[in-house]
This record gives C-alpha cells, structure tokens and sequence, in this order.
C-alpha cells in the first residue's frame, strides 16, 4: 500500500519574495483547497480513472500502470497493478494477485491511502502554498503545494486543480528515496450508484487465497 499512499509531489518553482506575499499565496492555496473539499465532500460518490507512474533516476525505473478508484463516504475501492484494495471504512484489505494473499489492516493509520482524504484532512495535516496558475490544454490549471507537518517518507505533494471545474486533474508526490509517484486523472464520475459489497474483501470469491490479518 506505500506506492498508493504517496499520492502527489512536484518540482518548487515558484519564487516569492518576503513574508507577504508568501502570506497572500498561502491565503490563496487554502481558498482553492476548500472549495475543492467542499465540493468533494457533496458528491455522494466518485469513480476515478487514472494513470500512475513511479519514477527514480537513480535507480533508472519508470513504470505506469492504469487504475481505478470508487469512493463512497469514508468507503473506498483502489484496483491497479495487480492489486485491489478494499475499504469498509473500518478495515482495509490489500489483495495481491500474483501473490493470492490478501493483507488486512485497520483502517487507523491509512489517511493517506487516496487522494481523496488527503484533500479533506490538508488543513490539519499540511501546510499548503500557492505555486501559480498556468494553462494546460486550453485549462487554467491552479498548481498547489502541500508540506507535511509531520515526518513522512515524502517531503511534498503537489496537486494540480483544474480552475472551472475545481477537479484534481494530476497529483504528484516526491519521496524522500528520490522517487516520483504521479496519479493523472483520465476520467472523474460522481454520483454513481455503487453496491456495498464492493468496499470488502470476501474470501469466498477468492478461493485458496491466504489472509494475513495484521491488525
């Protein structure tokens, strides 16, 4: 599950000079972060396509892979890389195809699993930065940065907002090894109708699979 909790990171590029300005760019960032959340927050459900990509020159690795991810409430389902993960809100179960195991963790700890959490819980998490708006594809595309206010393996995520539509249309995050793990938006649903069961793990539809309950 590491490789999905680091969800954004960029190059900084944006200089400023003094305090205020540095004051007037974090105003901003947090003015556009909220609107993003609240409008997040009023969609009883979202389906995400994306692509992720990991990225380390040093170590000469660059891989994508295509994903999805299905969120209700506090609910959500993560497919990509030979992975599912499920999330009833309470336990999250990572099943690992190749490996036919499913990994079962609490829920407590994995606030970071999507991008979708991290943009509820910035406010009390990370500090935020405006970095600038640029166009992208004929879109103004607000460019954010967020600072972690506590040790993690990342230092910095940025996250790209699409102007109008206030969408997330790219999250970076730079690890402190070096690496880049990116998520491209290809395609954003809300309000679907999704079925509870798709949030669990049942060992019934995967037979002979080993469940390593690490709780």
């Amino acid at each position: 599950m590491k490789k999905l909790s680091i969800i954004e990171s960029f190059f900084l590029i944006f200089y400023f000079c003094g305090f205020s300005l540095f004051a007037q760019d974090n105003s901003n960032a947090i003015k556009i972060l909220d609107a993003v959340s609240a409008k997040m927050k009023a969609y009883t459900s979202m389906k995400i396509e994306f692509t992720y990509t990991m990225a380390n020159a040093k170590t000469k690795v660059n891989e994508s892979k295509i994903g999805t991810i299905q969120v209700k409430g506090a609910k959500y389902r993560v497919e990509v890389g030979g992975q599912i993960i499920f999330c009833d809100g309470k336990t999250v179960w990572t099943y690992l195809k190749d490996e036919k195991e499913v990994n079962v963790n609490n829920v407590s700890g994995q606030e970071d699993a999507i991008p979708t959490t991290i943009l509820n819980n910035y406010s009390k998490n990370y500090k935020p930065k405006f970095i600038k708006d640029a166009v992208e594809g004929g879109k103004t595309i607000s460019i954010i940065d967020l600072t972690p206010l506590k040790t993690k393996s990342y230092y910095k995520v940025r996250i790209y907002i699409d102007k109008t539509s206030q969408q997330v249309t790219n999250t970076i995050i730079y690890d402190k090894n070096g690496s880049t793990y990116t998520y491209k938006v290809n395609k954003f649903t809300t309000n679907l109708v999704l079925a509870e069961t798709i949030f669990s793990f049942s060992k019934t539809d995967y037979p002979g699979v080993e469940v390593n309950d690490m709780r």
